[in-house]
């Protein structure tokens, strides 16, 4: 007896969605890459710089103590009394001078107090300590 292909219909108790779940999947990730490089924010039209560098001086004054002793205003080499001169000249060109002191890490820490004590005497208030970030 001869049976047909046709004939033999089971009936299924369940329903295979493996691949139905992969093409979702499939479906979702497509969507949201899509999305993501489609939405930029919002295009602002935003103002040009100017290539030319700026003619205003920077009237914040460095004082840099080197390891040896020696100390700098900018990147010129003066004296305790060169430094006292041209900062008080300074001072009175502009009485909200701005100072930041650069101290070597091997600079003896009197050589440092001394300028501090300096610019207190000069009442120069707005004082900025520079330090290199740690690195760990």
């Amino acid at each position: 007896m001869r049976r047909s292909i046709y004939t033999d219909h089971a009936a299924y108790d369940e329903i295979n969605i493996t691949s139905m779940l992969d093409l979702a999947w499939v479906l979702l990730v497509v969507f949201v890459v899509a999305i993501t490089a489609s939405v930029q924010g919002i295009k602002v039209n935003l103002p040009k710089a100017s290539n030319t560098p700026s003619l205003a001086k920077s009237h914040t004054k460095a004082i840099s103590i080197m390891a040896d002793g020696s100390f700098y205003l900018d990147a010129y080499p003066v004296t305790m009394e060169q430094l006292e001169s041209s900062l008080r000249q300074y001072k009175a060109a502009d009485p909200d001078l701005p100072v930041i002191v650069k101290g070597d890490a091997a600079v003896q820490y009197q050589s440092v107090m001394l300028v501090l004590d300096l610019l207190q005497r000069l009442e120069i208030h707005q004082l900025g300590l520079v330090t290199s970030r740690l690195v760990k």
